[in-house]
């Protein structure tokens, strides 16, 4: 399987291996508390808009620079995804987060929409910084009584399929020959984006 090859799937594993280990040091919570953390944070990536078409463009952008990027970019945006869940479940304040996120939708459906292809060196920081944001909103919303490794795999978990359906609808459009598949679907999160921004 294609996922299976990129090294996020290894960090994404060793996390719930992680999560299992110490998920009985919880005094109190019963084995489905923890199945429901994780479905939690699983599920919390698919729960909002906002959150899901960045995403989802994530793993279209990426596809479209094919190279290095095609994993690259995926695994920096998890990684700083991890960060800013930390940032945000330690409650350290981080100014304009939601308009981060917000803007992530505009720039990355732009960056989709004209199939822009810039150097590994700016790709991977414009990604980290945009993924920051949308793991400090994932880490200050989860639930107090959650177990907060298994909320944190499952939410890493749920980033990387997102990217990789965003992946593997680019790698169907292109084998088609039907790029402009992809830059439509850019186009149309560039437009959410806008309206999100407006609204």
């Amino acid at each position: 399987m294609f996922l299976a090859r990129l090294p996020l799937g290894a960090a994404v594993a060793a996390t719930v291996a992680l999560a299992a280990s110490t998920a009985h040091a919880h005094i109190g919570l019963h084995p489905g508390d923890f199945a429901a953390s994780f479905w939690a944070g699983l599920g919390h990536p698919f729960g909002g808009l906002d959150h899901l078409l960045a995403m989802v463009a994530v793993g279209l952008w990426a596809m479209q620079q094919g190279g290095r990027a095609l994993y690259a970019v995926p695994t920096a945006f998890v990684a700083s995804m991890a960060a800013g869940f930390a940032l945000g479940f330690g409650g350290i304040d981080l100014p304009f987060v939601e308009t981060g996120i917000v803007l992530s939708v505009l720039a990355l459906g732009l960056a989709v929409a004209l199939a822009v292809k810039p150097p590994l060196a700016l790709a991977l920081p414009v990604t980290a910084a945009f993924s920051l944001c949308h793991g400090f909103a994932h880490g200050a919303e989860m639930p107090a009584e959650s177990p907060v490794l298994l909320y944190a795999a499952g939410m890493l978990l749920g980033t990387a399929l997102l990217h990789g359906l965003g992946l593997l609808a680019a790698r169907q459009a292109q084998s088609r020959a039907l790029p402009l598949l992809t830059r439509a679907a850019g186009a149309a999160t560039a437009m959410a984006g806008l309206v999100l921004l407006i609204g």
